[in-house]
């Protein structure tokens, strides 16, 4: 049989062999190139598995969340104002909503949830306690394939708009120490600036793999981080802007109750994604959460209208709204911690609790928090933290295992004592470029006309 050389070859068996290394070897080299092709991943992520069920909850709780504040807080502040001051009150939440999304996708997610890198001598896990890293600024390597490691079943890009909701609403709440007497513009910078610099830190220290979180600090949904936080940085804010013009003198009266219930109402649909989302699953926990979150809401709800009525002899409608807050703050960080009996005790403290924050010691202390940041979120929030250290449960949450009043006490100072201080710097930095107060005459006349040239229509 004739046979044709082929590089040495012959036809035949060796002919197949050599075709089938040659396929193999080409196979080989293409897996190797679209290997070297896939971009590795950054510090803080892992590749998607994705749970649709997972996935389709938080996408619901998301939009849940960010119906709190647009436009659930901008109403609930806007029926609270006076009336020359409603446009004002409420554009405020959505410029504060527009700032802190860019802020998110600029630096703030990667700050918030990265992993911290060697720098200066210290190692990564040091630089980790404090802060995340700028690997992900701009959302570089966030892709369809990623997920945060600590939420392997959501896409990443998910999970980013998920925590971004959480960004959102917390300088939002602050807005309301100061309401009535702030510039625009010193509203947007302090803002943008407040998100990187306090917000961003405080959740990397209790959710992102910092030192409050490592050391066992419970926050399930953001009694610190988004409450505690918000309420000391108001409070804060209404002492260094000073009180309203007649503040104290003549009496400054919610325009429109009605448009408070409404907003209060949103706040508290939206809350139910806010902490069963907390869960990051449509699971036991996010159920239990959910019905703790109603059960503390219509408990604080009842014992502030208790107290309003031994004090006032009526209860009023802003009254009952506050405490239905009251209580939704306070079951913040213990939702999924808690069982509901816990749950049913913490929001009948809270009620109180937040009453003699708002009313008696705002009035022994002669501040004006203008809509009660501090006196609901600040006090609420650290009564919520208190007792979760009381209440939490293993038989609802493994993580309860080890809950202490004295781990949350820590928790409850570091968050307290950064937020005030930076917030302070910031608004030294506002004050000395963009300004901060409005002048006598446009507090008179209201913002609204001046700082938006729109006015209500008398009625």
């Amino acid at each position: 049989m004739m046979t044709t050389k082929i590089r040495g070859l012959t036809s035949g068996v060796g002919y197949k062999r050599t075709c089938g290394l040659l396929l193999g070897g080409l196979l080989s080299l293409m897996t190797a190139g679209a290997a070297q092709a896939a971009p590795a991943l950054l510090s803080h992520q892992a590749p998607l598995e994705l749970d649709g069920s997972a996935a389709g909850w938080i996408l619901t709780s998301t939009a849940l969340v960010l119906l709190m504040t647009l436009p659930g807080l901008a109403l609930f502040y806007g029926g609270m104002v006076r009336r020359k001051n409603v446009i004002a009150t409420i554009t405020q939440s959505l410029g504060v909503a527009a700032v802190v999304t860019l802020a998110w996708f600029a630096a703030g997610y990667s700050l918030s949830f990265g992993v911290g890198q060697p720098i200066a001598g210290y190692s990564g896990d040091e630089v980790n306690s404090v802060i995340g890293s700028l690997e992900a600024v701009f959302l570089r390597g966030v892709t369809p394939e990623t997920a945060h490691a600590v939420a392997p079943a959501l896409p990443e890009y998910l999970w980013i708009a998920f925590q971004l909701t959480f960004a959102i609403i917390t300088p939002a709440l602050v807005t309301g120490a100061f309401a009535e007497r702030l510039k625009y513009s010193g509203l947007l910078l302090f803002t943008g600036l407040w998100t990187l610099l306090v917000y961003a830190p405080i959740c990397h220290w209790v959710w992102g793999g910092g030192f409050l979180g490592s050391a066992g600090v419970l926050d399930f949904a953001g009694g610190a981080v988004v409450h505690v936080n918000s309420g000391v940085a108001g409070l804060v804010c209404a002492v260094f802007l000073g009180a309203r013009k007649g503040y104290g003198v003549s009496p400054i009266v919610a325009h429109n109750p009605v448009l408070t219930m409404i907003g209060a109402s949103l706040l508290l649909v939206g809350w139910i994604g806010f902490n069963a989302g907390s869960a990051w699953a449509a699971d036991a926990i996010a159920a239990v959460a959910l019905l703790n979150t109603l059960l503390a809401a219509m408990a604080a709800s009842l014992t502030w209208k208790i107290v309003e009525v031994i004090e006032k002899r009526k209860p009023s409608l802003i009254g009952v709204l506050s405490g239905l807050i009251a209580g939704l703050v306070a079951i913040t960080p213990a939702a999924g911690f808690v069982d509901p009996m816990g749950a049913v005790i913490i929001g009948l403290i809270a009620g109180p609790v937040c009453y003699a924050a708002s009313v008696w010691i705002k009035k022994l202390l002669r501040y004006d928090d203008s809509l009660d940041a501090f006196g609901i979120h600040g006090a609420g929030g650290v009564a919520g933290a208190i007792l979760t250290g009381v209440f939490a449960s293993a038989a609802v949450n493994a993580a309860g295992a080890d809950a202490s009043v004295m781990k949350q006490l820590w928790g409850l100072g570091v968050t307290a004592g950064w937020s005030a201080g930076v917030t302070f710097l910031i608004l030294i930095v506002c004050k000395l470029t963009t300004g901060l107060r409005v002048s006598e005459s446009q507090e008179d006349d209201g913002l609204d006309g001046h700082l938006h040239g729109e006015v209500l229509e008398a009625s």
